[in-house]
């Protein structure tokens, strides 16, 4: 019998809907229709985070899909990984083809591996994942390659769009890349910001609250959930902040989420 990691996950979610999980700082469990995905699922211990891992990571069962948008430990957790390459057996790995090695070098099947870079798509299940570029806290390319280090994902399916932004800054041309897919029914975007301090000790940067209550209000979902502001002490966001200038600036437009660890937000 398969095994899933909170309660309620097993339940399949109805045609237009989808019900996600936050897992802290920009992880969110996801279940359209049949389907399960983890993204940016921070589950390894370190004395520097605020909160603890909701889920231990060798309790982590029942998903679809892992999906981590670029190599950072509260995005890709390499450690998690090694476990869930295990636990989950049939689990996909959808990731920056820029780092398919170091995911490979986690015991991971080069057959699980579904690397993206800006502009491409995979599928698993009933859910199609679309990736863009991201800019943490610039785009960066590989020279010789051209593949984006960090992404930004678009996951549809069971008749809804969710657009995850992992960590990333607004460029120019991200709006119309966004438009072109289609208006998401909801959003996650980091919000904790960018100072020189934070980019003088290797901290790069995210979008402030405001820039993301603007990019909000130009996509027009139906949900905003803000993230990346809970998890460590010196790189923090204001949640309420972010709603209420949506509110002000966007009123009527589109509901606020803060998220509280793993309660149910229902799209």
């Amino acid at each position: 019998m398969k095994q899933y990691p909170i309660p309620g996950a097993e339940q399949p979610v109805p045609y237009g809907s989808a019900v996600m999980w936050w897992l802290g700082q920009m992880g969110l469990l996801i279940k359209m229709g049949e389907t399960l995905l983890c993204v940016d699922y921070f589950a390894t211990v370190i004395p520097e985070r605020q909160i603890p891992p909701p889920i231990p990571a060798d309790e982590v069962r029942g998903i679809d899909a892992f999906l981590g948008t670029h190599n950072h430990l509260d995005h890709m957790d390499h450690e998690a990984w090694r476990v869930w390459g295990k636990t989950c057996p049939e689990a996909r790995f959808v990731f920056p083809r820029l780092h398919r090695e170091s995911v490979i070098a986690d015991g991971i099947g080069e057959d699980r591996c579904l690397g993206l870079t800006d502009g491409e798509s995979c599928r698993v299940g009933e859910v199609t994942i679309r990736a863009i570029a991201a800019a943490h806290e610039f785009l960066d390319p590989d020279p010789e390659t051209g593949l984006y280090p960090c992404l930004q994902y678009i996951i549809e399916g069971n008749g809804v769009r969710i657009y995850h932004a992992g960590d990333t800054l607004r460029y120019e041309g991200m709006l119309g890349k966004l438009q072109k897919i289609g208006r998401p029914d909801a959003v996650m975007l980091p919000i904790n910001g960018r100072d020189a301090e934070r980019y003088g000790r290797n901290c790069i940067g995210n979008m402030t609250f405001q820039e993301a209550v603007d990019l909000t209000g130009e996509l027009g979902p139906r949900m905003a959930i803000p993230g990346h502001w809970d998890m460590f002490a010196d790189n923090p966001g204001d949640p309420e902040a972010f709603r209420r200038y949506l509110d002000i600036k966007y009123p009527g437009k589109t509901e606020t989420v803060i998220p509280r660890i793993l309660t149910p937000i229902r799209l």
